[in-house]
């Protein structure tokens, strides 16, 4: 029996309401514009993240015991773990909707082309902009790899009460002129990614006019040569100065 009362009419009116809004929204963020919008929004977050890390992380030059002081507080900060867990996902949905435009853009042209030429100044092509996937690979696999040095690493401690002393595990890794060139080429990996990447996230979000592109096309390539030298510089110094 259908209940015809003035609640009930309410409630099937916000359900049926919710459901519909449901599909639009994943049909907004299925196309094509939304994957950018996504993939723009999460990729401006990321660099936020690797900003903060970086300042962290150039901490090191401080000495051991501001480092250590530095990543400890880090660690013990009960928002941390909700942290890691949000930048998991923002990296998921990164990844995910990447890929997905990438493998759409493909079976949009099944056939390549035969001879690749650049459009000259009217073309936005670079080799930052050509090369997104495979440096985003790259990185990727850093990522792992680093996440794994740092949670899983060499462990030193120190103090009493002892702690583990990051400084010096930092130190260890950096001394293997190995970690030092797989480092530095990660780096110039997440500089080309980032010189593409933050301008094409501003113009996702609207900000595409020919006023804005050359701008945003020089505080891209500004920001991917701080961020990826800042990083860069680290492991070089520590192998330097060992």
């Amino acid at each position: 029996m259908i209940d015809g009362s003035p609640v009930a009419a309410r409630r099937l009116a916000v359900s049926a309401f919710a459901y519909n809004r449901g599909v639009a929204d994943r049909r907004v963020f299925g196309s094509s514009v939304g994957t950018k919008l996504l993939i723009g929004v999460t990729g401006l977050l990321l660099f936020g993240y690797l900003l903060i890390h970086l300042l962290g992380n150039l901490m090191v030059f401080a000495g051991q015991e501001t480092f250590n002081h530095y990543a400890h507080a880090l660690a013990g900060n009960p928002l941390v773990i909700p942290a890691e867990i949000a930048l998991l996902l923002l990296f998921l949905v990164h990844i995910y909707k990447a890929v997905r435009m990438w493998t759409a853009n493909l079976a949009a042209r099944p056939v390549a082309y035969q001879k690749k030429t650049w459009a000259g100044h009217t073309s936005r092509k670079s080799v930052s902009s050509t090369t997104m996937i495979w440096t985003g690979l790259l990185v990727l696999i850093f990522v792992v790899i680093h996440v794994a040095h740092i949670k899983y690493g060499a462990w030193y401690q120190i103090g009493d009460p002892p702690v583990r002393d990051l400084y010096r595990t930092e130190i260890d890794v950096f001394s293997s002129p190995l970690w030092v060139v797989a480092y530095v080429i990660s780096m110039i990996a997440v500089g080309f990614h980032l010189r593409h990447g933050i301008a094409s996230a501003f113009q996702s979000l609207g900000a595409d006019h020919p006023v804005y592109t050359k701008r945003l096309g020089v505080l891209g390539t500004t920001l991917a040569v701080l961020i990826a030298g800042g990083f860069a510089v680290i492991p070089i110094w520590v192998y330097l100065t060992r």
